[in-house]
């Protein structure tokens, strides 16, 4: 396979306070250099290609042994740049469909380390990627939390930007049982459709006004994301749950005038709990983000 050049460019990153680089309140980095968040040092290096996914090397420690941090499980990485949905996975188990390749994917070390490399994709486009975050679906910034009902086949109705600063619109909502039966909405009017376990898959469209998104996650303290509940563990009733996942960073470019975020997110469990009586939330939480410039990139290897 012949190596491909791609060139890709620095996002303007502002400088939210102070005098540490910040994207929409995330601490901004160049790929190759270490951050402190989520209580963990950590590196990311080696942003390359192989095929239609991303890969990232990462090197983690706790930033202080004896406090809180997040756990190796929850930390949960994603593409940054101009994509047109958003491209995330838990670290750990990233890389299960990346085949043929010698890689050594992330887990968890001796010595309370987590190292490996993150696979992130598909991604055919290759000139949208800027960068990698992370951030723990589970970390939430002090009473930064709004929560709305979201049922089948509606989905949630169009928020109040005046809550978050963000709005959010349904797109789509499909719901099926877990034997992968798909549900109607005339089955809303049979009492044995809602009997055991189901998935839904919602689509949401996340919009706001970039100043004012940037100028709040300053004052926050972080970005937005968005998390759907209930949810299971991996790998969950459905391929597409794994895929997508049940929470979604709002890290937009930070080049772009506006916020818009295209997601699909997926809620899992009781399938009255997942179906009808879903919650979405919005909530503020710490990331981090490592930038790339054409320099930082490694020329594509042969996986998968």
């Amino acid at each position: 396979m012949g190596l491909t050049v791609v060139a890709l460019v620095l996002s303007g990153c502002s400088a939210d306070d102070g005098d540490t680089a910040q994207t929409y309140g995330a601490p901004t980095a160049r790929v190759g250099e270490s951050q402190t968040v989520l209580g963990w040092n950590v590196l990311v290096a080696n942003l390359r290609f192989a095929a239609d996914y991303v890969l990232v090397d990462v090197d983690a420690a706790p930033s202080d042994p004896g406090a809180p941090h997040a756990k190796p499980e929850d930390l949960r990485f994603g593409l940054y740049g101009a994509l047109l949905h958003p491209i995330e996975a838990t670290g750990i188990g990233s890389c299960q469909r990346v085949q043929g390749s010698d890689l050594s994917p992330l887990a968890a070390r001796e010595g309370g380390r987590v190292s490996g490399t993150v696979c992130l994709g598909p991604i055919r486009d290759r000139s949208q990627v800027r960068g990698v975050h992370v951030y723990s679906p589970r970390d939430r910034i002090p009473s930064t939390v709004v929560a709305y009902p979201a049922a089948f086949p509606v989905g949630l109705p169009e928020t109040n930007g005046a809550d978050t600063g963000l709005v959010l619109r349904t797109t789509s909502a499909e719901a099926w049982r877990a034997d992968g039966e798909p549900l109607t909405p005339a089955a809303l009017g049979d009492p044995t459709a809602f009997e055991g376990r189901g998935y839904m898959l919602l689509g949401l469209q996340i919009s706001g006004i970039a100043e004012r998104y940037r100028d709040d996650s300053a004052q926050r303290g972080g970005p937005m994301m968005v998390v759907v509940a209930p949810t299971l563990p991996p790998p969950g009733l459905s391929a597409a749950c794994s895929t997508y996942g049940a929470s979604v960073l709002v890290l937009p470019d930070s080049s772009l005038d506006s916020v818009r975020v295209d997601a699909s997110l997926c809620t899992q469990g009781e399938i009255n709990a997942a179906v009808l009586y879903a919650t979405v939330s919005v909530v503020g939480t710490h990331a981090a983000l490592w930038t790339a410039a054409a320099e930082d990139l490694s020329s594509e290897t042969g996986a998968p």
